[in-house]
């Protein structure tokens, strides 16, 4: 079995917007990263993202960026001492909305990388529905949300 997942969502702006609210860290703590973000994510770099509501700093790699269309990312496996893969989709829609798409693959296939999967998708999921009500509307749904 290979432990992999996506989910998606419609925004209501268009792409570039929506591209920016994730890759720049201002925007990112304003909806997400609650605790923070050290910086954009660039092509290269590793960012240090820190959650408000679960708190403590983690390392997240930029492996890959196409602005407008693409953010790879790799981040330690909950589960172990390896790293799964992230990719954030963008793709324009007619009346400048956005879809976005997230997956991510990599989890060893044991009962902990299994949880694990599971736990992250539904994170990932959260975090597209926070970026929609925070760029359509300006709002933090995450607030008080655990």
């Amino acid at each position: 079995m290979d432990l992999k997942f996506q989910v998606y969502g419609k925004i209501a702006r268009p792409v570039a917007e929506v591209f920016d609210a994730v890759h720049n860290p201002k925007k990112l703590s304003g909806y997400f990263t609650t605790g923070g973000a050290s910086a954009p994510l660039d092509e290269g770099t590793t960012v240090m993202w820190d959650f408000a509501d679960f708190p403590g700093a983690f390392p997240v790699k930029v492996r890959k960026v196409e602005p407008g269309r693409l953010i790879v990312l790799g981040w330690a496996a909950a589960d172990g001492d390896y790293d799964t893969e992230v990719r954030m989709e963008f793709e324009p829609l007619e009346g400048n909305a956005t879809l976005v798409r997230i997956s991510e693959s990599g989890w060893k296939e044991t009962p902990k990388g299994l949880h694990s999967s599971y736990g992250n998708c539904m994170g990932w999921m959260q975090m597209i529905c926070c970026l929609k009500v925070y760029v359509e509307q300006g709002k933090n749904l995450r607030q008080f949300f655990f």
